[in-house]
């Protein structure tokens, strides 16, 4: 297996980083190499040598291939707020061009299992009219779609795919993370998932409160990836 993947979710705060943990480790686990990339992050850390981001060290401990932080993130904010916000407030231009290239570094490192994150959902804004999305249609890369399972999220997978679609990317596989344990008619809103999405279902991971990579992989099925 020698494969690379943009992850995006439903929605911001539905678990992305935590699922794209989960299937790192599993690829580890199954003897494949792995890399990763957080092209943008806003909410970060001050921290002695930078900006450094939770979901992006993250991603990083579970790379076998060695990469540094900044290649892993080359585009850090501190303010916890849409990219495209701190962008202009940082003065900075965050355009497609200026994400293609670190991203594609990273895939040229040519790992069997190459994960690259988005931010927030999947028409994250960057500068002018450009979208994140944008990014993911450059790389040509196959789209792993994470559901935050709650109220609501039938709508938001469906749009999701939908647009990905439209983007004319592969919706490669979909991961059911159950954010909201209290989701009423869970199993009928899980089956209408596996009904509607032109994906198979890569996992159905239950609402944990800690939860680790290696908790996360048990619940994820990467054979199920093309």
């Amino acid at each position: 297996m020698s494969a690379a993947y943009f992850i995006t979710g439903t929605d911001t705060d539905v678990g992305k980083t935590t699922i794209a943990t989960g299937l790192l480790y599993a690829a580890r686990q199954s003897g494949l190499s792995t890399a990763a990339g957080k092209p943008v992050a806003s909410g970060c850390d001050v921290k002695p040598k930078g900006l450094r981001n939770s979901d992006a060290v993250a991603l990083r401990a579970e790379c076998s291939i060695q990469l540094t932080y900044n290649e892993v993130n080359p585009v850090a904010f501190e303010p916890a707020i849409a990219p495209h916000l701190a962008a202009r407030e940082a003065g900075v231009a965050l355009t497609v061009q200026s994400l293609l290239g670190p991203m594609q570094h990273i895939l040229d490192k040519q790992a069997d299992f190459t994960l690259i994150e988005g931010a927030g959902g999947w028409r994250v804004p960057l500068a002018d009219q450009a979208n994140l999305s944008d990014l993911a249609i450059a790389l040509k890369l196959p789209v792993i779609l994470v559901v935050g399972v709650r109220l609501g999220c039938i709508s938001h997978a469906l749009l999701s795919a939908e647009a990905i679609a439209n983007d004319g990317l592969q919706l490669a596989g979909w991961v059911a993370n159950i954010i909201d344990p209290k989701t009423s008619r869970l199993e009928e809103n899980l089956a209408t998932l596996a009904e509607r999405l032109p994906a198979p279902c890569l996992g159905r991971v239950p609402f944990m409160k800690k939860a680790t990579a290696e908790m996360i992989a048990e619940h994820l099925h990467l054979e199920l990836l093309d």
